[in-house]
Formats: structure tokens, sequence, C-alpha cells
């Protein structure tokens, strides 16, 4: 993943502000440590393993309003950062608020003034989170009328955030992505396996993670239901598909030989292919044979070959 960090403004007046931005700037340098965790905070609420949910619309209110809990502490745990003695982290030698919303209307308490805040806002819809380094000052806050008195920035505020990052991409929700009924083709089988076989003829072309196989399988076991021997990649290889993973370097030269999306570790890829008598654009030798990317609705009665690692 590459991601990069919005520019920082090296004329900052708030030393603080500065230190804590540059103790970030060295622990996640593209975001990729921050994004895993926007990553699997959504994954962690859907539970989609035991429940088969995938959306935020599926969640209580109560386990939205949550999210911003498990952010903080997905975030400490990631980082392992010091205790605070006031707020919830010390980076750097200073005091640090967490805060999250959907909106990006972050709720400050009387007791966060002086301090900073280390706010963010994420979309699985859009694949892409935020998290910025704002002080909490009197003159960057509205004042709250509840009887917490807490508060959320105003323009003053909002345009004084030093943002890390920006809308940047975290792995996607690929049931997010599909239309709604090829989402409902997936889920419709009664078997884990045969729900795990849909994905993978259904979901061509993307990277397809395991949290999104856990969910469609629902079992204990949902990675073997993508093995060889009785798995999605046996079954479907005799449709011509391959399942290429992330983990292994020779099916990521595939994926690329292949002009397909090629997987990140951890993630697999579905492709379907068919024999071709000479080289052309998108193919690949594989077992002393040529073959290339077939998109939808083309026809191919040949099995796919067996690829490296699998």
């Amino acid at each position: 993943m590459l991601s990069l960090p919005v520019d920082f403004n090296s004329g900052s007046v708030d030393p603080g502000l500065d230190a804590v931005f540059n103790w970030f700037r060295q622990a996640d340098r593209d975001g990729a440590r921050m994004a895993r965790v926007f990553r699997e905070t959504f994954d962690q609420l859907y539970d989609g393993q035991r429940t088969g949910r995938y959306r935020w619309d599926q969640l209580y209110k109560t386990e939205k309003t949550h999210y911003g809990t498990l952010i903080e502490i997905n975030l400490h745990r990631e980082f392992k950062f010091d205790d605070g003695m006031v707020m919830d982290y010390r980076i750097a030698g200073h005091e640090v608020d967490c805060k999250y919303s959907a909106s990006a209307q972050w709720m400050l308490p009387p007791e966060s003034i002086g301090h900073l805040i280390l706010g963010s806002v994420a979309s699985d819809v859009k694949s892409a989170w935020s998290i910025g380094l704002v002080r909490a000052t009197s003159e960057n806050r509205n004042v709250g009328t509840n009887r917490d008195m807490k508060g959320s920035l105003n323009a003053l505020g909002k345009s004084r955030i030093q943002w890390l990052f920006k809308d940047a991409p975290m792995q996607p929700n690929i049931l997010l992505q599909l239309p709604e009924d090829q989402v409902a083709r997936i889920f419709a089988p009664k078997s884990g396996q045969a729900r795990v076989n849909e994905l993978f003829r259904v979901a061509t072309n993307m990277r397809i993670s395991r949290s999104i196989i856990a969910t469609v399988a629902q079992q204990n076991d949902f990675m073997k239901r993508v093995r060889e021997n009785g798995g999605a990649r046996s079954t479907l290889r005799a449709e011509g598909y391959l399942i290429l993973g992330g983990d292994y370097t020779a099916q990521t030269a595939v994926a690329q030989a292949l002009g397909c999306v090629v997987p990140e570790p951890g993630e697999l890829v579905s492709v379907r292919v068919g024999p071709v008598d000479y080289v052309m654009e998108n193919s690949v030798e594989l077992d002393g044979e040529l073959w290339r990317r077939i998109e939808h609705g083309h026809a191919s009665t040949a099995a796919a070959p067996k690829v490296l690692g699998q």
C-alpha cells in the first residue's frame, strides 16, 4: 500500500504538535499501519464470521458509537503508546486525546482544552480514512450547551488541523463495491462452501480479504473453503478459474502477467483464464501452455492449470 502523507507546515508555532506529528511520521511513514487499524476495526464491529454483516447500516446504534472506542483501543495496541495521565495517550511526551467521528465532528470535553486531539474519520463505502492533529483551545472550540459542556471544533479550529493523512486508502470491502444482485447471489446458497465458491465466481479481478471470506463462509474453518482438496480452488479450476494469493511471489507474478489486480499479502484474487495459441497481451505460460485472462461474458471450457504454491 502506498499513501503519501499530507505536506506538513514547518512554520507551525506549536512545538508539542510538531513533536507528535513527527513521531507519527517516523512510526508510520506511508500510513499502512493506520490503514490496517481502520480496516480491522470495521471488520471487528461487523463480526461477519458470526453474523454475516458487512455494512455500516447493519450495525446497531450502540455498535456504531462503539467504533470510536475501538479505534482508540486498536491504535493504542498497534503503536504501543504510553498511557496519558489526563488524556488517552502520551506521545513524544505530550498528552493526546483520541477522537473519532463519522462526520469529523469531534466532541471535545472541557478537560481537553489545552491538549492535543488526534481526530479521525473513516468511510467503509469510500474505502478511505483521515487522521489529523489539532490543539484544543477555547478559540478553536464551539461551546456546547449540554450538561457535560462538550463542544466541537469551530471553523478556525478545523482550519488548524494538521492532517497526518487525508482521504487515504484502506483495503476495500468488496461486498460494498459489488452490485446488490451479485451480493445476493453470493449469499443465496445454504452451505458455506457453496457461498465461497460463488464469491470467487462473482468477484473476479478484485482484492478479496480473509475477513470477506469469513463473512461469506460463516464457519470457523473458513480458509479451508478456499484450499485444494474440495475447496474453491479445486472446484473452480474445472470452470477455468485461478485463485491467486498475495502471500506467494509466483502467484502475484501470474496476476501481473495476466493484467489483473495483484493481491497484497493476506488477500486473494480470482481470475478466469482460457488457453491461447500464441503470446498476446495479458497472457502467461503455465504448465507448458499459454493462458490469457477472460472477461465476464466470454466462455471457456478449459480447466485452469495449477500455479506454484497452490
